[in-house]
């Protein structure tokens, strides 16, 4: 999948989604006077308004890198993803949990109507769509993991709309059991308990999401994997000698800067720099002459450390060839 279209397409097919859903959830609320079905077009309405939130930090995160931002926006993603989680906390879940709990002190009449069903049937079939699509973003970006890998590797964008969308499928079986219940009962509290048990789900989702986009924001390294390899990678190059620190963090989707102390192979750097003399004929030439040898000294003490930095460039662009993800490295010597 294209980098520019990772978390994009779940995230606007999810707005459009939720929006239509919240319209027929709301109209269903009103008609019947349920809780639960309040409760679930308040759901709606947060995961419209925070799938917005999503849309202007996936947007942001590409653009490029300025005299401000030199290694770019791609955070950007990361902070809009933890406001709309907060967002699901303080608005979805806690505008829910009030709503039953309020319906269980105060108990009002409910209004079975044939209306609302068929909404929550609508709503079930929408949201199926959009988990659906958020799904195939994460097959796609991971199609070598299992779901649980892919669940802790998925940006914070396709992962909102994956839990979102997967707590609206529960919400809309857990309203349409509650509100079963009440109409044969007759008991308006399972309509209440209904909303209680959607604000719970709604509240795991939001701290599950707030903890990821924490983890990010905060500077989280790359993937355990990835390390072992580039620091591999470094130890293969014969001029390097071992690495000595690592360090790395993620920029953005896709986007990773490390920065490592390494050791150099002196005797390795020697043999290059000299590879084409015969040190022996200059030993001859210079070993009765001190000013020779003083001009030798002074060529291979500038030699050296133009060698040094030549290395450093050409392992740079091997890392970053062999690893498209590392846009920016920081090589230090020891």
């Amino acid at each position: 999948m294209a980098l520019r279209t990772v978390g994009l397409i779940p995230v606007v097919s999810a707005i459009v989604g939720n929006a239509l859903v919240t319209f027929i959830k709301t109209g269903a609320a009103l008609v019947s006077g349920s809780s639960v079905m309040f409760s679930e077009a308040i759901h709606s309405l947060a995961d419209t308004l925070n799938q917005l939130f999503l849309l202007i930090g996936v947007k942001r995160s590409y653009k490029k890198s300025d005299d401000a931002f030199g290694y770019g926006y791609g955070q950007e993603r990361f902070f809009w993803s933890l406001l709309s989680a907060c967002g699901i906390f303080f608005v979805g879940a806690g505008v829910t949990l009030y709503s039953g709990i309020a319906s269980l002190i105060h108990p009002e009449p409910i209004e079975i109507h044939p209306l609302v069903f068929f909404v929550l049937a609508a709503s079930f079939v929408i949201e199926s769509l959009t988990l659906w699509i958020a799904a195939r973003g994460l097959k796609n970006s991971y199609p070598n993991a299992a779901w649980r890998e892919r669940l802790v590797l998925a940006d914070p964008s396709t992962l909102a709309v994956y839990l979102e969308d997967g707590v609206a499928l529960l919400g809309v079986g857990v309203a349409a059991l509650s509100i079963g219940a009440s109409y044969y009962t007759g008991n308006v509290f399972w309509d209440g308990l209904g909303s209680i048990l959607i604000g719970i789900l709604l509240a795991a989702t939001a701290v599950i999401l707030i903890r990821k986009n924490r983890s990010y924001i905060l500077g989280r390294s790359i993937p355990e994997e990835d390390r072992e390899e580039i620091i591999a990678a470094l130890v293969a190059e014969p001029s390097i000698e071992r690495v000595l620190d690592f360090k790395s963090t993620v920029l953005g989707i896709g986007v990773y800067r490390i920065k490592c102390e390494v050791e150099f192979n002196g005797p390795a750097l020697f043999k290059e720099a000299y590879q084409r003399k015969y040190l022996k004929e200059q030993y001859e030439e210079v070993k009765n002459d001190y000013e020779a040898f003083k001009r030798f000294c002074v060529d291979y003490a500038d030699r050296i450390p133009r060698l040094m930095g030549k290395k450093i460039d050409e392992i740079e662009i091997m890392l970053k060839k062999r690893f498209p993800s590392v846009r920016h490295i920081d090589i230090e010597i020891n």
